[in-house]
């Protein structure tokens, strides 16, 4: 019998696949936006999200592992593991399924470990309760929400034969696979324009005891969305604007005089998809920095608001956008980068991430307003989202009538949590809070619902 040996290499991922008479499993680049997530992975930043959606009546798991099963087959880029090349981690096309299991873990915790080749998602449930944790490897917000859905609506189907029997979900969005696994940022690139960038100060940085054992302190804020649109409007303001500017003044309230000369510097990501037209499921989002300084500003509500509204509009532009999102992409274009060995990139990512977290407070994300077909929707109470920091980050979205506000923080004060809580009852919004402090007895952690 003939034997032969097949060697594959590519540069561009540092991947070397040698095959004895076997078939090659097919692998893919990690997108612009995840190249650094594996290098920056850590304590209770552990580049993991989750997407929750709330039923109506007790998950029933058999169903719910089928449901899971059917929705992998309209989304299977997510069956993979994530494997280190000799210049790159990449992707690669697994065998493994996805295990539907009973909520055991903390919100946000560590997905990907060294040693394990495990899939980079996982579907937990908890009483009416189905979560589902992404490590950002895999995808952004928008990517997740769209498998989220086809997960929600194939269990509702399952759980009601009858109602549903002529009306199968699909979630399909009718692009091929290709479309739904491209890079966007590979897309859209240009060689950027070398750009005076004037030298930023150091932000202010959230002070305080950290939470022990590396786990997140999560709190859960759902409120009538049009009670919080109609605050909005009264101060002139877009929903975001307004809860961004909420978020600055709540923090400010926890900051000293001598504090103030340091500026409070709020992260804000963008769906470039809204921008640049794509189909990807993959990571395709920017930031834009919204900065607040205390000490050459007035600081109250209403000037916040005003700095918060010029500096959106100003960056939120196709130009702006396109322009940093460039600086960030020829990271993978420099040829001296490309072939530097992977430890030495991991090595240079991590000192740059520290010295980009220097001039970082606080994110807020904002995934919008989150439709599913209407015959579903009486089935469904709410959707949340809550995603890894290591310091504090609030992630919001809307489901029919309800608004929900994600906190996540490293620290264990939740001072500035209870700040904008404060704020927005003064203004007569009736809002719903679930927390957890994360004991370390499971039992206990179990018994009070886990992360909200």
């Amino acid at each position: 019998m003939q034997l032969y040996v097949i060697i594959f290499i590519s540069f561009n991922c540092g991947v070397i696949s040698i095959a004895l008479n076997t078939k090659r499993k097919k692998w893919s680049r990690l997108d612009n936006a995840a190249k650094i997530f594996p290098s920056t992975s850590e304590k209770t930043d552990t580049r993991v999200f989750r997407f929750a959606c709330e039923l109506y009546n007790d998950i029933n798991p058999s169903l719910l592992q089928a449901a899971v099963d059917e929705a992998v087959k309209v989304f299977p880029d997510y069956l993979c593991i994530m494997k280190k090349g000799l210049f790159w981690y990449y992707l690669e096309q697994t065998d493994t399924k996805p295990v539907v299991c009973a909520e055991d873990k903390p919100v946000c915790y560590s997905m990907y470990e060294n040693s394990h080749e495990n899939l980079l998602f996982e579907v937990s449930y908890y009483k009416s309760r189905i979560n589902l944790e992404i490590y950002h490897v895999l995808s952004d917000g928008t990517g997740a929400v769209l498998f989220l859905k086809s997960i929600i609506c194939n269990y509702i189907a399952l759980c009601n034969p009858d109602g549903f029997k002529d009306k199968t979900p699909d979630f399909d969005t009718g692009q091929s696979v290709s479309k739904k696994s491209a890079d966007g940022f590979r897309k859209y690139y240009t060689k950027p324009e070398k750009a005076y960038k004037p030298r930023q100060k150091k932000a202010y940085r959230l002070k305080g005891f950290k939470v022990d054992d590396n786990i997140l302190n999560a709190t859960e804020v759902v409120m009538p969305v049009k009670a919080a649109v109609d605050a909005a409007h009264k101060y002139k303001t877009t929903l975001t604007v307004f809860l961004t500017a909420v978020f600055i003044d709540s923090i400010h309230k926890e900051m000293s005089v001598s504090d103030e000369k340091f500026p409070l510097v709020t992260m804000v990501p963008v769906n470039l998809r809204n921008f640049f037209p794509s189909d990807t499921t993959k990571n395709f989002f920017g930031m834009i920095s919204v900065i607040y300084d205390f000490s050459s500003c007035d600081g109250s509500f209403e000037d916040i608001i005003m700095s918060v509204s010029r500096q959106f509009a100003e960056q939120l532009t196709k130009e702006k956008l396109s322009i940093r999102m460039n600086r960030l992409a020829a990271l993978e274009h420099n040829p001296f980068i490309k072939i530097a060995p992977l430890p030495i990139k991991n090595l240079a990512l991590k000192i740059a991430r520290n010295i980009t977290l220097r001039h970082e407070t606080v994110v807020i994300s904002n995934v919008g307003k989150i439709i599913v077909p209407e015959e579903f929707e009486p089935y469904i109470r709410h959707f949340s989202v809550f995603a890894s920091t290591l310091k504090l980050q609030l992630c919001i979205c809307s489901y029919m009538d309800k608004l929900s506000l994600g906190f996540t923080s490293a620290f264990e004060n939740t001072a500035v949590q209870q700040n904008f809580i404060r704020f927005l009852t003064a203004l007569g919004i009736e809002a719903s809070v679930r927390c957890n402090k994360f004991f370390a007895d499971t039992d206990y952690y179990m018994e009070n619902g886990g992360s909200i």
